[in-house]
């Protein structure tokens, strides 16, 4: 399916406004494009990004590209979902979720 609400990819140079800066909670997926589980995930990711509906962000971090970012955050596996809040990480799921599963996550972080 063609998707609405394509989850915009940031780079190194945007990390910091985009995630670190901004005023709204980030969901950070960090991903390759060869995983098959980062794409399983893209549906549920596209729900939350259009359900938050700007309340918060969900964008995408290519590691094979932006290795320091994948360095800097631990990445061991991906998919990885990093919850930032205030410029730090809030939670992480590791691995594949269900929108809702990752809806929940989110509203508990913005009580």
């Amino acid at each position: 399916r063609t998707s609405m609400n394509p989850i915009p990819t940031i780079n190194e140079p945007d990390f910091a406004l985009e995630v670190l800066k901004s005023r709204h909670p980030v969901l950070v997926n960090f991903w390759a494009p060869w995983s098959q589980s980062c794409a399983r995930l893209e549906p549920a990711l596209e729900e939350v990004a259009a359900t938050c509906d700007g309340s918060a962000k969900v964008v995408k971090v290519n590691v094979d590209n932006n290795p320091d970012l994948g360095l800097r955050y631990a990445i061991q596996a991906i998919p990885t979902l990093h919850y930032f809040v205030d410029g730090r990480v809030a939670a992480t799921v590791v691995g594949t979720a269900s929108a809702e599963a990752l809806l929940a996550k989110l509203r508990s972080l913005t009580r």
